[in-house]
């Protein structure tokens, strides 16, 4: 990638740059061959663009995404200039190009399969697991997304309450459009991307948080710093029970480290006393940057 298109948009690196397509690919995948064939209208841009290409049938939904999200994105660079995301400008635009891009080279005039439900399993994780991997690089694809930025600025409204209904009024808006079956169907779609995105993105942050009472910490220490590359914090206390004095080990790791330093400890301080818990919010060095 050209390095002065990449400062201009904000990447950081090639492979920030290659997870900012591949995520918008995978929302614009899930959207156009699997949400546009069974009008699945789930909220967001998407939803409106099926329920206005059902009734402006001299439009199809993903002319109507590209003419949403070209609008939202102008009034993006209106309201906030130079501050609005050129990551999430970029990704805008590329999903609304693929889109039109796909309904050429592959028209779809109906599903895949007969099976709505399985069909509704894709409409909702493609897109879930690509909006997870652009969030977790601080972009996103625009759309109702935009609607938040302003509402955020101009008002006190709780945008995550405001974004819900909105997305809960189109969704019930396609059982008018396509009847009760398909209603519903988007309404449980509504209801299993509120859960996902958050799932997968705290998958992809997944760290081990260990706590460690050890009778020999400086060997553990030793295996963090040298074998696993990862640093540890001590500290003193004292056993409540036989009120002697015992260092408390604290470390953050990723799981593939987890488990390897699981089974040192396991074979070589037996005595020692571990609590491990997940965290996805680590911030610092070797970890997240404080954004």
């Amino acid at each position: 990638m050209n390095e002065k298109l990449r400062r201009f948009i904000g990447i950081e690196s090639g492979r920030e740059f290659l997870m900012l397509n591949a995520g918008t690919l995978l929302v614009a995948a899930g959207v156009y061959f699997f949400k546009f064939p069974n009008n699945f209208s789930t909220g967001g841009v998407s939803g409106i663009a099926i329920i206005l290409g059902h009734y402006v049938r001299a439009l199809t939904p993903g002319t109507v995404v590209s003419i949403l999200n070209y609008l939202l994105l102008a009034i993006g660079f209106l309201v906030f200039g130079t501050g609005f995301g050129f990551k999430t400008a970029y990704s805008t635009v590329l999903m609304s190009a693929s889109i039109q891009l796909m309904e050429k080279i592959y028209p779809m005039d109906k599903p895949f399969t007969d099976q709505p439900f399985l069909e509704l399993i894709f409409a909702v994780g493609l897109p879930a697991v690509g909006s997870a991997i652009l969030f977790n690089i601080d972009a996103s694809t625009g759309g109702t997304d935009v609607v938040a930025m302003i509402l955020k600025k101009y008002t006190s409204l709780n945008i995550g309450k405001a974004l819900l209904a909105s997305d809960v009024v189109i969704t019930l808006g396609a059982c008018v459009a396509f009847g009760m079956q398909t209603g519903l169907f988007s309404v449980l779609g509504l209801i299993i991307k509120a859960f996902l995105v958050d799932s997968v993105i705290e998958s992809f942050n997944m760290c081990k948080y260990f706590t460690i009472v050890s009778k020999n910490p400086e060997q553990v220490c030793r295996y963090i710093t040298e074998n696993l590359k990862r640093s540890a914090t001590l500290v003193q206390g004292t056993g409540a029970f036989r009120h002697e004095d015992q260092t408390v080990i604290l470390a953050v790791m990723s799981r593939a480290q987890a488990v390897l330093l699981r089974k040192y400890i396991h074979h070589n301080d037996p005595t020692a006393f571990m609590m491990i818990t997940n965290t996805s919010e680590i911030i610092g060095k070797g970890f997240r940057g404080v954004s």
